[in-house]
């Protein structure tokens, strides 16, 4: 039987992904799972437990799609939080569906060496060299990526010709799938890197900014929130958001004490999983004259729930707004969308009212 292997879908990290396992498997067939949509939660819902946090219900659904289209490997990441136990749950709930397949969970995988005998198992030609070569050349991929996006987060509310942005990003990717070494990853990226300068925009000096923090897949994955960056820069907003895979990758392992000195008085104690960086980047957000700050979780998720508290206090002590939101299954799209507008509005009313003051003073 031939191998066909998937993963759950995030964001645009899909594209690297898909590359990466294309490159390692020449004879198995790359099956990523489909855009998430409401039949993904909504089958993630039915088979997933109650209070269990919602990124994990996005993950099933996506794992039934992709075992309904013929996929018989799953590759799961685990990670830090409850995130670690999802692989050996997904598992089981799925097997209890009568499904056959084999489930690989890379965070269980204690070093390289263990991840380069398991690609070997599931039928690899490469070299142990060819391997790390291939892996360094995506890891490098995703920080490019991850570049041009924050800079499209930054400035897409101000272009001058709808849909500039959403262009260049979609000819990117086309680019990237074809891409089997870093001189043409470089040379790809110098080229877009051009025209995203190039692109026109009308961004005054003093145009509103708002920082998102909070859990890491709420905050990448857009379905999961409502595409809640896009909302915000039809308003003409500059937002700015830390939390990505490259971060993940190279640096929040080796600055986790950094990070929470850095948080000040505001924290003693490390929170777990994303927590300290939401606290610290909060901090920083007000710290450099944002207008406000946007928290968003999965409902239940106890470090981000640990870090409010001295979120609050930082609103408090920097005087900067901060609007909450807590996703599950059941939260309302219309709600979300009336909670930006109304938040929008105060942003407004509290820049004019600085600017008069400032006038008069």
């Amino acid at each position: 039987m031939k191998k066909v292997i998937s993963f759950p879908h995030m964001a645009n990290y899909h594209i690297p992904i898909e590359i990466l396992l294309k490159l390692i498997f020449h004879d198995c067939t790359i099956l990523p799972s489909p855009p998430i949509t409401k039949k993904t939660l909504e089958l993630g819902s039915r088979y997933s437990p109650d209070f269990v946090c919602v990124p994990f219900k996005y993950n099933l659904g996506n794992f039934i799609e992709t075992l309904d289209n013929g996929a018989n490997i799953l590759l799961q990441a685990g990670g830090g939080c409850r995130f670690g136990f999802y692989g050996e749950l997904q598992a089981q709930i799925l097997k209890d569906l009568g499904y056959e397949f084999e489930f690989i969970t890379l965070i269980s995988l204690s070093d390289i060496s263990d991840l380069y005998k398991t690609i070997k198992r599931l039928g690899s030609p490469l070299s142990f060299h060819k391997f790390i070569c291939y892996v360094v050349l995506v890891m490098t991929m995703v920080k490019i990526i991850d570049k041009i996006e924050f800079y499209i987060r930054e400035n897409v509310g101000f272009e001058v010709i709808q849909g500039s942005f959403e262009n260049l990003l979609q000819d990117f990717f086309d680019e990237l799938k074809n891409i089997k070494s870093f001189k043409k990853l470089f040379s790809v990226y110098r080229k877009y890197n051009k025209r995203l300068k190039n692109i026109k925009i009308d961004k005054p000096p003093d145009c509103l900014k708002v920082g998102m923090v909070g859990e890491l897949y709420t905050l990448m994955e857009p379905y999961s929130n409502y595409y809640m960056e896009k909302e915000l820069a039809k308003n003409k907003i500059a937002v700015s958001r830390y939390i990505t895979v490259s971060y993940l990758l190279f640096e929040k392992g080796f600055t986790d004490k950094f990070t929470l000195k850095k948080t000040g008085k505001y924290l003693k104690y490390l929170i777990g999983a994303d927590g300290v960086d939401s606290v610290f980047r909060s901090k920083r957000f007000a710290e450099c004259g944002y207008d406000g700050i946007i928290h968003v979780k999965p409902f239940g998720c106890t470090p981000e729930i640990n870090a409010i508290p001295s979120l609050q206090n930082i609103s408090r002590d920097y005087k900067i707004p901060i609007l909450y939101f807590s996703f599950d299954s059941q939260t309302s799209e219309t709600g979300v969308q009336t909670r930006l507008e109304a938040f929008y509005d105060m942003l407004v009313k509290r820049k004019e009212a600085t600017c008069k003051k400032d006038f008069w003073v």
